[in-house]
Order: structure tokens, then sequence, then C-alpha cells
């Protein structure tokens, strides 16, 4: 009796702590793949690092990407057949070249020293040549975004060149949704159409992650987390579900703004070493 008094007694704080996982995480996936419905990047940037706090990074980075792409694939479910093919292909097409081109320099820079670090609130903060360089091209399209409205917004012309870029970014860092915003915000499409259509290129770098971390023996990392994968799915479902609701009342100038202020936020944070 008291040897099973004790192993309870030492299973209590391990249920408790998996009760905190789940929490901590499903409100997270909730929270943020309703704000992502509308800008179009944003899930993978910040779960990922919720996830960390509580598994190992390769293990937080294999269960997000799972969660990223379910998710993407319900919002395709909903908005798919709105999404404009000839941006979808204009686009696609060079961004899943660029990003096995990204992939391919990350192996190559991935031994580089930071450019320097600091200390924040007890935590320390690393610079990298590559956030850094992200997150101030992250920056300038959205200053851009925000000070023009559509008339400085980035031309269709360049949608190849979004693409290219979107995907190499996308490789390098895995920072492929933002850039993408960017671009597709100055395609001239509507609300509708521009979620769907990031929704359609979404989906298609997914498949080209997912295949190659399925070659790099990661299964087992999301099949041992099977529950937890459901659950912070089933919670950006219906973050997704609630923002749908909400897409029905905004303008796509509600929808500039809000993808211009993320945009400076998460290029804002990777400049400085936070994300």
């Amino acid at each position: 009796m008291q040897a099973t008094l004790s192993a309870l007694g030492r299973q209590i704080p391990e249920l408790t702590e998996h009760r905190v996982e789940y929490l901590v995480i499903c409100l997270a996936s909730l929270a943020v793949s309703g704000l992502t419905l509308f800008s179009g990047f944003g899930l993978g940037t910040v779960l990922t690092p919720v996830m960390a706090i509580f598994f190992p990074i390769e293990t937080a980075v294999a269960v997000t990407a799972v969660v990223h792409f379910a998710n993407n694939l319900f919002k395709l479910a909903l908005f798919g057949r709105q999404a404009d093919w000839g941006v979808s292909l204009r686009f696609g097409l060079p961004a899943l070249v660029a990003s096995f081109a990204g992939a391919c320099v990350l192996v190559s820079v991935s031994d580089l020293e930071p450019l320097f670090f600091y200390t924040l609130a007890g935590g320390e903060f690393f610079i990298t040549p590559v956030k850094l360089l992200v997150g101030v091209l992250i920056v300038f399209f959205a200053a851009q975004e925000l000070r023009g409205g559509k008339r400085q917004a980035i031309s269709p012309v360049w949608l190849p060149l979004g693409g290219i870029v979107s995907g190499f970014f996308g490789g390098l860092s895995g920072n492929q949704g933002a850039f993408r915003s960017a671009f597709l915000l100055g395609a001239g499409l509507g609300k509708d159409a521009f979620i769907a259509t990031g929704v359609v290129l979404a989906c298609v770098v997914d498949v080209t992650r997912l295949g190659v971390y399925a070659g790099m023996s990661g299964s087992h990392m999301i099949t041992d987390n099977a529950g937890l994968v459901v659950a912070a799915t089933l919670s950006a479902f219906l973050g997704v579900h609630y923002s749908r609701k909400v897409l029905q009342k905004i303008t796509i100038q509600t929808v500039r703004l809000l993808v211009g202020a993320m945009l400076l936020l998460l290029g804002g944070g990777l400049a400085a070493g936070l994300i």
C-alpha cells in the first residue's frame, strides 16, 4: 500500500506538468491561429518557442510543423475555392524551387557565430546574420505597406520575385509567410482571395517541409506526442472558426493594417534576436 501511494505521489507532479503543457500550448494555438487567419503568417513563429518551453527544440519544430500543416489544410477546405490560381502559380512555382536553395544555404551557414548577444530580464538573446537580414527586410516591407496603402504596395509584376524571396528565406529560416503576405498585398486581391491564396501557397511549402522532415527520421517525435498534436490542432481549428466570423465584418484595408503591424513586430523581433 505504501509503495502504491509512493508511486501515485511521483505521478501527480508529472500529470500536473502535462496539464500545464496542454493548457499553455492549446491556448497559444487557439489565439495565434485566429490572428494568422488574417495575416497569413505567425502560427509557427509563435507556437514553436512556446513548444520549446516544454520540449527539446527538434521536437518543438516537428510537432509545430504538423499542427501548422493540419491548420492550413483546414483553412484550405474553408477558403480554397476563393483562391486566385493565377497568382498562386506565379508566386508558388518560384517559391517551391527557391526553398530548396535556401535549405542548401542553411547547411553552409548553420555554423556561423552570432554577431553579438545581450541579456534582458535574465534571458540571453542572440542576433544571428540570417535573422538580422530577414528581420530588416520584413521591417522594410512593413514600413512600405503602412506608409502608402494600395498606392505604395508591391506591384503584381514582382510576384515571381516575391516567390523567390519567400521560398528562399522559408528554406533558410522558416520565415516565408511574412514575405508571402507582403507581396500578396500588392496583387489586387480581395480579403477572401488574399487569405485563400496565402493558404494555398502555405500548403505547398508545408508539404515540402514535411517531406524533408520525414526523410530526417523525425516521425517518432510526432507519434510520441500524438495527444498533444491532436489537442493543439483542434485548438487551432477553433481559432480559425471564430476568426472566420469576424472576417465577415472587416474590410481589406483592416486586413492590410493588421498584416503591416504584425510584419513590424515580427521583423523587429527577429532583428533584435527575440524570436
